[in-house]
C-alpha cells in the first residue's frame, strides 16, 4: 500500500512528530510506502510531492513547523480541484491519504471521504484546541506555554513603569489559549470570543489594580469583540475558507483603556510566535500517539475517521462529526477565571 500524507492550515508544533510516527510504524510494521504532498491541499491538487521514508523523518521529532509545508488552499473553492486531486492520487498510485489539520483542512477531508469516496484518515491539529471531538489537539499546549512565559515576562515591565499591558493571543472563535495562559500567567483580565466584553467594566478592573499599586495585565484573544460592537478591524480581507484575517483588537483596546482611564497602556501581539519553535513534551507525546493510531486506522480501512484523545485513550470518530461544530469555552469555566479579575 502507498499512503499519502499532507499537513494543511496554520503550522503548529508537533506536525513533524505525527509524520515521523506515521512513517516509522507504517514502514517497520506494515511495509507501506509513503509519499508526502507539499503545502496542504495544494500538493494533491498540483501533484507536488516529496518522498517519505525512515531516513527522511529522522531527527524531526523536536522540530517545529512541518517538513511538508502547509497552506490554506481550499480545493472545494477551486474549479476542478476535486478532479485534480483524484487524478493525482491515481497518478502517484496513492491508496490512502492521511490529512493532518484543523477544522478547515479536515472539513475538506470529510467531504472527500463522504461525497467522493476518497480513502482519508484525519489527524486533529490546531493551537486553538477548538475541535469538539477530541479533548486536546497537539500544538495547543506549546502555544499556551509560550503565551504564559510572555505574560510572566511582561509583569515585570508593567510593574516597573506602572502601565497597562494588553497581550493579544490567538483564538478566532475559541478562547482556550487566552483562558489557559491568562489564568496560568496571573492576568488581571481575560477576554475571549465566546463572550463580548464591556469596555467600561474592563477599565474598572484596570483602575482597581492601580489603587493597590499593581500594574494590570489584560489578555485578549484575537477574536474577542466589545459588547457595543464599535471596534474597526485593521484588515477585513478573507482567506480561502472565508475567514476574516483578524488583527487589531489588542491595539484598539489599549487605546480605549488609555483614553478612558488616563493610564498609559501598551500592546504586545504574540501572533505567530505562538505557532513557532520546538513542541512541548506533551505535544510531542500526543502527536506521536495520533500518528501511530492514524496508520492503524489506515491498516484497518477505517476511512473517513479522525483519531481523537478521550481522557488518555486514543479513539476514532467520524471526521464529519469532529468538524460539525467548534469546541468553545464553557461559560462556567470562564466564570472560574473571573475570580481573579480586577
Amino acid at each position: 500500500m502507498r499512503v499519502g500524507v499532507l499537513t494543511g492550515g496554520g503550522d503548529c508544533p508537533g506536525l513533524n512528530a505525527v509524520i515521523r510516527a506515521v512513517v516509522r510504524k507504517g514502514v517497520q510494521q506494515y511495509g507501506y510506502d509513503f509519499i508526502g504532498f507539499r503545502d496542504g491541499w495544494r500538493g494533491p491538487m498540483e501533484g507536488d510531492t516529496v518522498p517519505l521514508d525512515i531516513p527522511a523523518v529522522r531527527g524531526i521529532l523536536p522540530r517545529g513547523g512541518t517538513i511538508l509545508g502547509s497552506s490554506r488552499t481550499n480545493p472545494l473553492k477551486s474549479e476542478g480541484g476535486i478532479r485534480q486531486i483524484k487524478e493525482n492520487l491515481a497518478k502517484h498510485e496513492v491508496d490512502a491519504l492521511i490529512a493532518i489539520g484543523g477544522e478547515d483542512t479536515l472539513g475538506v477531508a470529510a467531504q472527500l471521504a463522504d461525497e467522493y469516496g476518497i480513502k482519508v484518515v484525519g489527524v486533529p491539529k490546531t493551537i486553538d484546541n477548538d475541535l469538539s471531538a477530541t479533548d486536546y489537539t497537539f500544538g495547543f499546549d506549546t502555544a499556551v506555554n509560550i503565551a504564559t512565559e510572555a505574560i510572566d515576562r511582561l509583569h515585570t515591565t508593567a510593574e516597573s513603569h506602572m502601565r497597562v499591558l494588553v497581550v493579544e493571543v490567538m483564538g478566532r472563535h475559541a478562547g482556550w489559549i487566552a483562558l489557559h495562559s491568562g489564568l496560568a500567567g496571573g492576568a488581571n483580565v481575560i477576554l475571549i470570543p465566546e463572550q463580548r466584553f464591556d469596555v467600561a467594566k474592563v477599565c474598572a478592573w484596570v483602575e482597581s489594580r492601580f489603587k493597590v499599586r499593581y500594574a494590570p495585565i489584560v489578555v485578549v484573544a484575537e477574536g474577542a469583540m466589545p459588547r457595543d460592537g464599535d471596534m474597526v478591524l485593521k484588515d477585513e480581507s478573507l482567506d480561502a475558507f472565508g475567514h476574516v484575517r483578524l488583527s487589531g483588537v489588542g491595539e484598539w483596546l489599549a487605546k480605549e483603556i488609555e483614553r478612558r482611564t488616563g493610564k498609559e497602556a501598551r500592546t504586545t501581539v504574540l501572533g505567530h510566535v505562538q505557532r513557532g519553535g520546538t513542541p512541548s513534551a506533551f505535544d510531542r507525546w500526543l502527536a506521536s500517539r495520533f500518528g501511530l493510531h492514524a496508520i492503524e486506522a489506515v491498516r484497518d480501512g477505517d476511512w473517513g475517521k479522525m483519531v481523537a484523545l478521550r481522557g488518555t485513550d486514543i479513539v476514532r470518530v467520524p471526521i464529519s462529526e469532529a468538524t460539525a461544530k467548534l469546541k468553545t469555552v464553557d461559560p462556567a469555566e470562564y466564570a472560574e477565571a473571573e475570580v481573579f479579575f480586577g
